[in-house]
């Protein structure tokens, strides 16, 4: 069923698959985040996220995605998102965005967590800290009869709030059968504003927190996204269905079926 001409509402049953699916996604990103320390290099926390999602019958949503050679995004420190694994050694001190996707039964889920390698200064933690509650005051947003605004506005708040930016030219975005579905889910908005939310929608709601200003540039390798001003980033993701109940964490970390 759509809405409209192109935002795709989910059955039952495939909201049962986006479940299976996302669950496999949290425990593959468990696994690459107790990884990460230092001395590891990206290249190995992707071998570690492939293994474990082939492992359990998953393919890597994406590896070959529009020419993405690799199965997740390791983005460090200034980078935002979309960092290519490779042979970067993590140090101490640094801080590793580990964006993951998992394609299971013929649906896709989508999921990202900023962590510290080794101990972070007290504003790193903050910052980390602010992309985690950004992203929850976005999901309770997303309710039935509320507005993409809603949720986007959420998000912008809690990062403006703690002194950071939030980055404008990436967004979160629908999600089932294709990674990416309508709509985009912007990370700043205004309340009231915005296709409305109804049953069935499922989202990959994702703040992308910059501890300077908003801007960003891609670099050479057509993929990796950094701050302008290299200041840290911090970014923060996960898969929601919009439920009678309200919002459904698909891809929680202590199982699905987590409602706002």
């Amino acid at each position: 069923m759509t809405l409209g001409e192109m935002i795709v509402l989910k059955t039952a049953e495939d909201l049962d698959r986006m479940r299976r699916a996302g669950q496999l996604a949290a425990r593959a990103l468990e696994a690459v985040t107790r990884a990460a320390r230092s001395g590891v290099s990206t290249a190995a926390l992707d071998r570690i996220a492939e293994e474990f999602i082939r492992r359990h019958r998953g393919i890597p949503s994406f590896k070959n995605y529009r020419g993405f050679p690799k199965s997740i995004c390791t983005s460090v420190d200034e980078e935002v998102v979309h960092g290519i694994p490779g042979p970067r050694v993590l140090q101490a001190g640094e801080i590793v965005s580990i964006d993951l996707g998992v394609l299971l039964d013929g649906f896709h889920a989508d999921v990202a967590k900023t962590v510290p390698v080794g101990d972070v200064s007290p504003p790193v933690r903050r910052l980390l800290e602010v992309a985690e509650e950004a992203l929850a005051r976005g999901i309770a947003e997303a309710r039935p009869g509320a507005r993409l605004g809603d949720v986007s506005w959420a998000i912008q708040a809690v990062v403006e709030a703690a002194g950071f930016s939030a980055v404008r030219d990436f967004a979160g975005h629908g999600i089932g059968r294709q990674l990416h579905e309508d709509p985009q889910v912007p990370n700043v908005g205004r309340p009231g504003t915005g296709s409305p939310l109804v049953v069935g929608m499922t989202l990959a709601i994702e703040p992308m927190v910059n501890m300077g200003g908003a801007d960003v540039v891609i670099e050479e390798d057509g993929w990796t996204v950094r701050t302008r001003d290299r200041s840290l980033s911090a970014h923060a993701e996960h898969t929601v269905a919009i439920t009678p109940d309200g919002p459904e964490i698909l891809t929680g970390r202590n199982g699905a079926g987590t409602i706002y």
